[in-house]
């Protein structure tokens, strides 16, 4: 009997503030996972630190609250030990992009068959509201009343310069498209990047601006070119939503450890003694 977005739901209540755009991407990956009709326990959520992080506890499935930045270390470390497993990262901005930033190119590079969900709010909004990686420079608040010093990150230019296999935008404010980009992540082969802007409605409520940018990528747009890709972040009249970039060739990271360990000489016990001697 197939499963509906109900079996996904856990009994645990929400505690995300009125109008968050959390909700909308929580709603958008039970739609994903009944959609693709996955058994609950075959899927594992990891998550890491800040409004974001809690999604694991909402989702009926097997689910690892990590610490601060590392929720691509552990996400991947749970799809090693268990390929067999559709394994689902969510982090916010600054988890992702600051303490967690340098996992992302080797998440990128290892090409791990994982899909992360980066739920961008553009604040840090569990510590009350300072400006975040990718907080706008002119963005005021009360520890930045006259605007930020820093220029923002795009993670989207930094995924495709990383060169991640699958990268993609959503927005809170588009369910259905962002459901269908979650089903296209975890159908992938390799890592997908799902760049999920999530407005914070208390300290940074990027609705408005959003609203008035958001335009979806045209479907006439060959998502094998990188150049037209890296030609799209760079718009400064639109943002755009939609898949930026899609690699299917590249091996992912266990199937290449499957490889490695299939040339093992594995019942030559003089080649392991001699290849531990070289360390003694």
């Amino acid at each position: 009997m197939a499963h509906t977005t109900t079996d996904y739901k856990s009994d645990v209540k929400i505690t995300w503030c009125p109008g968050c755009g959390d909700f909308a991407v929580l709603n958008a990956l039970y739609q994903a996972l009944a959609t693709m009709d996955l058994d609950p326990k075959n899927v594992v959520i990891v998550s890491g630190i800040g409004c974001s992080g809690r999604l694991p506890i909402f989702v009926n499935s097997y689910g690892f609250h990590g610490v601060h930045g590392r929720v691509l270390p552990t996400a991947m470390g749970v799809k090693i030990g268990n390929p067999k497993l559709t394994v689902i990262a969510v982090g916010g901005d600054g988890d992702g992009l600051a303490i967690g930033g340098g996992h992302f190119p080797h998440a990128a590079r290892r090409n791990i068959d994982i899909t992360y969900i980066m739920l961008d709010n553009n604040i840090y909004g569990l510590t009350k509201g300072q400006a975040s990686p990718t907080t706008l420079q002119t963005f005021q608040g009360k520890s930045s009343p006259y605007g930020v010093a820093e220029e923002n990150l795009n993670p989207i230019a930094l995924a495709l310069a990383y060169d991640v296999s699958l990268v993609a935008r959503g927005y809170s404010g588009q369910l259905k498209h962002l459901t269908d980009l979650i089903v296209e992540g975890v159908n992938h082969k390799g890592f997908s990047f799902i760049h999920a802007l999530s407005p914070c409605v208390v300290f940074n409520d990027t609705y408005k601006y959003y609203g008035k940018k958001v335009t979806p990528i045209a479907p006439y747009e060959n998502t094998s070119n990188k150049m037209r890709a890296l030609e799209m972040w760079q718009d400064k009249q639109n943002i755009f939503l939609g898949t930026f970039y899609k690699d299917e060739t590249r091996q992912t990271f266990n199937e290449r450890i499957r490889d490695i360990i299939g040339q093992f000489p594995r019942d030559d016990e003089k080649y392991f003694k001699e290849l531990v001697n070289r360390y003694a």
